[in-house]
């Protein structure tokens, strides 16, 4: 009972946050893990985060597009954030969580994650000093912490019009 009410509290906080960070500081960043990776994406580029509901498997897709959500009678196709980077597949239910990422940009779409780590400020990230160029074109700049935890800036809309992030269907 105690992790329910804990895990009840931290939806609570990062809600009542991100309200305030969304009336407020345009600057705050979410933090999220997908699979082994931290990323951080922009306020104003990221929606609602929600517990994954049933998601409707499509067939003849690749494994990260993990099929379509019902969020209040809308659809959204749902990508596995982990498994569309080679990582391991993201289970849906307990930590992990749908963000609604593409509205804002015209588009029904969500990034299944591992789990939503809350706001962060960006003064409390520097360049990754040993971090080489990323190769995936939505990958904005590498970071590290205070803790010196590697974090990666996503780019949403970059990511959203790329060409294999678009094409979900098997060849």
């Amino acid at each position: 009972m105690t992790k329910r009410l804990s895990l009840r509290e931290f939806q609570e906080d990062l809600v009542r946050r991100f309200a305030e960070a969304q009336s407020g500081n345009r600057r705050a960043l979410l933090g999220v893990r997908a699979g082994r990776e931290n990323w951080l994406i922009n306020l104003t580029d990221s929606g609602e985060i929600l517990p994954a509901p049933p998601l409707a498997s499509v067939p003849l897709t690749h494994e990260w597009f993990r099929g379509l959500a019902n969020v209040r009678g809308t659809l959204f196709s749902v990508v596995d954030f982990s498994a569309f980077h080679n990582g391991p597949l993201t289970v849906p239910g307990g930590p992990a969580r749908l963000l609604l990422v593409g509205a804002r940009h015209g588009t029904n779409c969500a990034l299944l994650i591992s789990n939503a780590l809350g706001l962060r400020n960006p003064d409390d990230f520097h360049t990754d000093p040993d971090g080489s160029a990323d190769e995936r074109p939505w990958v904005a700049e590498r970071l590290l912490d205070a803790r010196d935890q590697h974090w990666l800036r996503l780019d949403v809309p970059t990511l959203l019009a790329h060409r294999g992030f678009l094409q979900a269907g098997l060849e």
